[in-house]
C-alpha cells in the first residue's frame, strides 16, 4: 500500500510536508503549528504514519493531519 496526505497525493521518501492543523506531541511540551515545514521524511509499514525529524527529535506523524508541500 501506498501513503497518501490528507488530499489523496502519493507520500514518498524524502518528500517535504506541512502540517495542516496543530498537533501538541506525546511525552513532549513540543506543539507542532499549523503549516510546519517538514522536510525528507521517511514511509513507514504503516501507510498511515510517517516517520520524520523535527530538530533534534525522531517523531512519527499520521500521515491524516500532513499535505504534501
Amino acid at each position: 500500500m501506498t501513503t497518501k496526505d490528507s488530499n489523496g497525493n502519493e507520500l514518498n521518501d524524502g518528500d517535504s510536508v506541512r502540517v495542516i492543523k496543530d498537533l501538541k506531541v506525546k511525552g513532549s511540551s513540543l506543539t507542532l503549528k499549523r503549516g510546519t515545514l517538514i522536510k525528507n521524511i521517511r514511509t513507514t509499514n504503516d501507510p498511515s504514519e510517517v516517520d520524520c525529524k523535527i530538530g533534534k527529535s525522531q517523531i512519527v506523524l499520521r500521515s491524516e493531519f500532513l499535505k504534501k508541500g
